[in-house]
């Protein structure tokens, strides 16, 4: 392999980052539906094992769907450096990045809210859910910010140590009325019993419904880590220090990976891996997972330059927090392939096989759409 291939891509731009952004969203947007479809139809074993790792564990353990929302938070931060040294370059003043931070925090937070809430319906705001996905996003990704432009590499390490260890400290030595310190169950837990003492509204309703919010207040503590996770891997991957390939910084993000999921599955022992609650064992597995997912990325699109198959994933991530909100209904996507497709979708077949083709057109007039706006270069940014 020639020298020049194996160099690092510049600081501007990762494409396996856009790339495996799509590919992340890709099962939001219909993959999953597609998979489990197919898995109903054929009945093959594979891929009922695979359609079984498209749902959430219930409470412990992991399957691929509970990487889909910390992947995505671990790919932010990754770009944070990049993008903050694209400003700098630009001649952006701290003061003027620290502005575009609060109120990208500021309108994460809002856009989340009013997602969690189907817009503002009526104005009852004591049940209203002022949590979601995006808010942890939004909170996460800022945090990191703030943590990557005050320290260096040492000061995040110790950062994201601090948080880690004192998110598991509370939640194994602080006790909860009625069931004692250390108790990791629904009802029992210390992240649980914060989300019902001062969240305000009502709790995401589908797991455990006026016990806890699965994007609730302490998990942000871990969510902040999974973000500066990720901006120490960027930093790394942005880095000509030691002189490393290409080549070696993907092998040894894989490597990387490979070890934080020996760390999480370790600890996760004794406090158990939880996406609920975002346990620490979750995050250092989940980022884990992520690490290897990003140097295979990363090796293939950035150093060996194979991307001819990248396209399909870059129009899914390129407007992936317009597609996200789409699929709270910004954008009603299942009329729409009703529309084009539902004579196919009813003709007379199996229900399990139109269910395939039902989920194929519902995946097809999504990226079709996507497509339609990056060929315009619209792009939905917060």
């Amino acid at each position: 392999m020639e020298e020049e291939k194996e160099k690092p891509a510049t600081p501007d731009r990762l494409m396996s980052l856009d790339a495996l952004r799509g590919f992340d969203m890709l099962w939001i947007i219909g993959g999953g539906t597609l998979f489990q479809a197919l898995a109903k139809y054929t009945n093959w074993s594979l891929l009922n094992w695979w359609s079984d790792q498209l749902e959430h564990r219930y409470w412990e353990g992991f399957n691929f769907e509970d990487m889909i929302f910390p992947l995505f938070l671990f790919i932010a931060g990754v770009a944070i450096p990049f993008s903050i040294m694209k400003r700098l370059q630009l001649g952006h003043t701290r003061k003027q990045i620290y502005h575009h931070a609060l109120v990208r925090l500021f309108f994460l937070v809002l856009f989340g809210i009013l997602l969690a809430n189907g817009g503002i319906q009526s104005f009852d705001f004591a049940h209203f859910r002022y949590t979601h996905v995006l808010v942890r996003i939004g909170i996460g990704w800022f945090f990191a910010t703030v943590i990557y432009l005050n320290m260096k590499p040492r000061g995040q390490i110790l950062w994201c140590a601090g948080l880690l260890l004192g998110y598991w400290a509370i939640m194994m030595l602080i006790p909860v009325p009625g069931h004692g310190a250390g108790v990791m169950t629904p009802e029992g837990n210390l992240a649980g019993y914060v989300d019902r003492l001062l969240l305000p509204g009502v709790f995401f309703q589908w797991y455990f419904p006026g016990i806890l919010d699965p994007e609730g207040l302490l998990g942000h503590i871990s969510g902040v880590a999974m973000g500066v996770l990720g901006v120490l891997t960027g930093e790394w991957l942005m880095s000509d220090k030691g002189n490393l390939t290409g080549l070696k910084k993907g092998l040894l993000l894989g490597a990387a990976g490979v070890a934080f999921l020996v760390i999480g599955t370790v600890w996760g022992l004794e406090f158990p891996i939880i996406k609920k609650i975002w346990t620490s064992s979750f995050v250092i597995y989940a980022a884990g997972w992520s690490m290897i997912l990003l140097s295979l990325f990363y090796l293939v699109i950035d150093v060996w330059k194979i991307r001819r198959w990248t396209y399909f994933f870059i129009i899914i991530g390129s407007n992936s927090i317009f597609i996200y909100a789409c699929q709270s209904g910004v954008l009603d996507f299942q009329k729409m392939s009703g529309f084009f497709f539902n004579g196919l979708i009813h003709c007379p077949l199996d229900p399990s096989a139109q269910a395939v083709i039902a989920a194929f057109a519902y995946l097809l007039v999504s990226w079709l759409f996507l497509n339609f706006m990056y060929k315009r270069k619209i792009f939905f940014r917060v």
